[in-house]
């Protein structure tokens, strides 16, 4: 089956299962072992479950997309996430996937902006919170849970003892299913507080994944296998996933977060796709690991780490500098690989800025990341570093993929038109207007070219902010660089309408246990650490080191040391661990007046 820009995403399927079928097109944990679905196991539920969807009396065949009807599906990833996902598509009924953490008043809203009429969902907690709001959602009819549990029908009764002639209806429905109709609707938070749903069609995504494909190049590889953990309510995890299913690749489902290292040695991945910080965080745990070694152990451990910040994939220092970074890769980075599974081909990280240091200290330990990006309104991707030989510059995300127009703006905003720029946001003709003008997507991201082809983005416009005496700051560049300390977990700059630019900082608390530690300082608790004047000394000198990097009007004047890292549970970052620059401001508006006044 040829994939053009008139193919569906549910065609992605049955091009699997011409080509390639696999054994373990997808799989996830079930009681502690792995539950493998072939290619044939999952196209068979996907029309059955299609078919249970129809007898529901569910449709979608109309181009308009208020007349197609709309399911939600707030849900970890799972195998089954997939299979609801391809049913709706070939039905044509708008898929609507929301984050499990998202409170409440968001669910209700969306709920009744999409006018969900049925609801997909697993575990206990999100069936509290749509228990809470059920009453207030008049559209919604029933839910259902992927695991068995009382309060919610499972969802197998749906469409298990649905007779195979059954299914030839679901047959005839995806015929009428055009590439240009709706297949998804992503709602993302809005600057007035509420969420935006951004229409995304069968040939925004499908196209995206074409694009994607070629220019990376991800070519067919039946044997591989990834590991999944992004969330797949965000469109890039889920248009990857069709990547994936497109090249033959298995899909394995992480458990959760907190088990990727894990589930990393036990599927031995050939890729992944991932976030800055999740890398960081895997960063952070080799070096705490290697500041436990001594002697002769340790010295290796630093010289190899010494090389790899050294390292340039366009440029070698030289033969000696080559012949020493093979015998780190020996000695020392081999173990790095065999913690990722040691099949690792590639990593694909986006959603924020990856620190320059991790790139180079990974790429050098023969674990290729591959930094790209792009906004859920573009299906996402409109760039990415690439295997080519010179597709790859650290520090930038990389070349337009293919398909896509690119220009800057005057004030250096990026803008992109494609056949992967969204349809619009759902109901809103106003901010769809404001945001795609002349077929040109204006992604409210700044950004430059370097070498004239690689796109660097240098901030969001919304977080540019100016000082009292009129200079303009970009905090992100500033925030990469404090974190490339080792006692620097988290940082968010601030100053707009200041004097001076200032800091809160989270330290990072296992290294700075150490330090004072071996400074003979007691560590009783984190906000008597934070307190310690020998601490707010060292953190002083850290800063100073640091500000000789940055023009005068970025350099921080002053500090304020947190105790606690900020997380998705907290409410500072978002699912995809992005700040929430807003929400931090007002939770430590104390930490910021102390700065200030």
């Amino acid at each position: 089956m040829l994939m053009n820009d008139s193919s569906r995403i549910f065609d992605f399927l049955y091009d699997q299962l011409e080509r390639f079928p696999q054994q373990d097109m997808l799989a996830g944990k079930e009681n502690g072992e792995w539950k493998k679905y072939s290619t044939s196991e999952v196209e068979k539920t996907v029309k059955r479950l299609s078919a249970g969807l129809l007898k529901l009396g569910l449709s979608g065949h109309d181009m308009v997309v208020e007349n197609q009807d709309k399911i939600a599906i707030i849900s970890r990833n799972r195998p089954e996430w997939l299979m609801l996902d391809m049913a709706c598509q070939q039905i044509g009924v708008v898929l609507c996937p929301i984050y499990p953490t998202t409170n409440v008043n968001e669910l209700e809203f969306i709920f009744n902006d999409a006018a969900v009429k049925y609801i997909f969902f697993s575990g206990k907690d999100i069936l509290d919170k749509i228990n809470d709001i059920r009453g207030r959602v008049p559209s919604l009819i029933n839910i259902y849970s992927f695991d068995e549990m009382s309060g919610a029908e499972h969802w197998k009764k749906l469409f298990d003892g649905i007779p195979e002639q059954e299914t030839t209806a679901v047959t005839e429905a995806g015929k009428n299913i055009q590439a240009l109709h709706c297949a998804t609707i992503i709602y993302t938070s809005g600057t007035t507080g509420k969420p935006k749903g951004v229409m995304l069609s069968h040939r925004n995504l499908v196209s995206n994944v074409i694009n994607a494909k070629k220019t990376f190049p991800f070519n067919d590889n039946p044997t591989a296998k990834a590991l999944s953990f992004l969330p797949l309510n965000h469109i890039f995890e889920r248009m990857v996933s069709y990547i994936y299913i497109s090249t033959g690749v298995s899909i394995y489902y992480a458990e959760s977060l907190e088990t990727i290292g894990d589930n990393l040695k036990e599927v031995k991945p050939q890729l992944f796709t991932t976030v800055p910080r999740l890398l960081e965080k895997v960063y952070e745990k080799i070096m705490s690991k290697g500041a436990e070694l001594t002697g002769v152990k340790r010295k290796l451990f630093d010289w190899a780490v010494a090389l790899g910040e050294k390292y340039d994939n366009n440029k070698s220092p030289g033969l000696w500098y080559d012949v020493q970074l093979a015998l780190a890769n020996k000695l020392i980075f081999s173990k790095w690989r065999e913690a990722l599974g040691n099949n690792i081909e590639e990593i694909i990280t986006g959603g924020a800025a990856c620190q320059v240091r991790l790139l180079r200290i990974f790429n050098a330990a023969r674990i290729p990341i591959y930094e790209g990006y792009g906004p859920t309104e573009n299906s996402p991707v409109i760039s990415v570093n690439c295997r080519k030989k010179g597709g790859t510059k650290f520090g930038t995300v990389g070349l337009p993929i293919d398909g896509q127009e690119l220009k800057l703006e005057p004030d250096g905003e990026i803008c992109v038109k494609g056949p992967s720029v969204m349809m619009g946001y759902y109901k809103n003709p106003v901010l769809t207007a404001e945001a795609v003008i002349d077929g040109w997507l204006h992604t409210g991201d700044i950004g430059i070219m370097e070498d004239g082809k690689f796109l660097k983005i240098t901030d969001r416009k919304k977080e540019l902010f100016k000082t009292s005496g009129g200079k303009y700051v970009a905090p992100q560049a500033i925030e990469n660089k404090l974190k490339e300390s080792a006692f620097i977990e988290q940082v968010m700059v601030v100053g707009a309408d200041e004097k001076f630019v200032g800091a809160l900082i989270v330290p990072s608390i296992p290294n700075l246990k150490e330090w004072m530690r071996l400074k003979g300082i007691s560590f009783t608790t984190n906000e008597d650490a934070i307190h310690n004047p020998k601490v707010l000394e060292l953190y002083k000198e850290l800063i100073e080191s640091f500000n000789k990097f940055f023009n005068h009007v970025e350099q921080i004047k002053k500090f304020e040391l947190l105790p606690d890292e900020w997380s998705i549970d907290t409410g500072e970052l978002t699912p995809k661990l992005s700040m929430k620059r807003k929400v931090i401001m007002e939770k430590f508006k104390a930490a910021v007046d102390r700065i200030y006044r």
